[in-house]
């Protein structure tokens, strides 16, 4: 049974002045990767994306406007899509940011940090939203000194996934289903397209030791977080993995977009459109995706993870800035690979 997870606040400008940092490192790479060679298509990609994020931006703002003029208590829906919208702008920007000159870059998170304080202020103004506390279940009463104990280990430890969180979109850990605290089990788990709809399109897999995870079908976003000695085999994830806290694991992945903090002595096989990220890991070794279930090819294409990108073997060190290769990981010799692994008869979803 899962165990219910604390919420909590989300460090919200810290959050966004790192991710702005990574953005703005990512362009200021390629540029000078690619300033020796112009390319003729930079120029159309650019007026692409600034004509997109204009037309987003305009709508988003136009939609703040209304809702603050009428100050209807009633609205948390409306600020809940629009919150929506703009984490969207900010995956437009990651996605170009290879393609983007630096100062394109800095002014979009510029106008994203000044959308969400925008934001911010309406739902002070229109729909006070209560501070996250954590929710106990009636239990025996806690001495100071264990209450002291608990709260220095939940917050040492969940520090570190409210900033994974807020990059994924995550509002509350605890809102998103998952496996939590298991222990040599097979654990299955099936979706379908229309969940990508509702809350459940968000899974997380926490405290696991020794088991063996299969997420079939179409998930929105993915959180891992301290798991040892895992097998995981991921379909289609449309926007983001984050992950916190593996060792001694195998990931078979397929996302937009991936991010690992903290690995050991992990191999990751993935299928990604932009280039994994890596922090604060060492003995992560990489392969393309080796995946396999029935339908698995309709659901890459329609996520548009159809092509192989060859990006997981393109990873970035966010710990090695110096122009040789990063001994923290490498690619996965071909000797060394698993096989194809099918999951299309995975067995009883829990």
């Amino acid at each position: 049974m899962e165990e219910e997870q604390p919420s909590h606040d989300f460090g919200a400008g810290a959050l966004e002045r790192k991710h702005a940092a990574m953005l703005e490192r990512l362009a200021n790479r390629h540029h000078s990767r690619v300033s020796a060679k112009p390319d003729s298509n930079s120029s159309e990609s650019t007026q692409s994306f600034l004509s997109r994020f204009s037309q987003s931006k305009l709508s988003i703002e136009a939609q703040l406007s209304r809702i603050r003029e009428q100050e209807d208590p009633n609205r948390k829906t409306d600020l809940d899509a629009i919150s929506l919208e703009i984490s969207a702008l900010e995956k437009l920007v990651a996605e170009y940011a290879y393609s983007l000159p630096p100062y394109e870059v800095r002014n979009s998170l510029s106008a994203i940090t000044h959308l969400r304080q925008a934001l911010d202020d309406v739902s002070a103004a229109v729909a006070p939203k209560k501070k996250f506390s954590f929710k106990n279940k009636p239990s025996k009463k806690t001495t100071p000194a264990a209450a002291d104990r608990k709260a220095e280990v939940v917050g040492g430890s969940e520090n570190k996934i409210n900033e994974g969180l807020g990059n994924l979109g995550f509002r509350d850990l605890s809102a998103a289903p998952g496996f939590r605290n298991r222990g040599k089990e097979k654990l299955v788990k099936e979706f379908e397209r229309g969940e990508l709809d509702v809350r459940n399109g968000e899974f997380t897999l926490s405290d696991l030791r020794d088991c063996e995870v299969r997420l079939k079908g179409f998930l929105r976003a993915l959180f891992v977080d301290n798991v040892v000695d895992c097998k995981v085999y991921v379909g289609v994830v449309m926007g983001s993995v984050l992950i916190e806290r593996a060792e001694g694991c195998v990931f078979l992945l397929a996302s937009h977009q991936i991010r690992i903090h903290n690995a050991k002595n992990c191999d990751f096989y993935l299928r990604v459109r932009s280039r994994p990220i890596i922090e604060d890991c060492s003995g992560v070794r990489f392969a393309p995706y080796c995946l396999s279930y029935q339908g698995m090819e309709e659901d890459l294409a329609e996520a548009n993870l159809g092509e192989e990108t060859g990006n997981w073997a393109n990873v970035d060190d966010f710990r090695w800035l110096r122009a040789v290769q990063s001994p923290n990981w490498s690619v996965l010799p071909e000797g060394d690979r698993i096989g194809m692994v099918d999951i299309s008869y995975a067995g009883k979803a829990d």
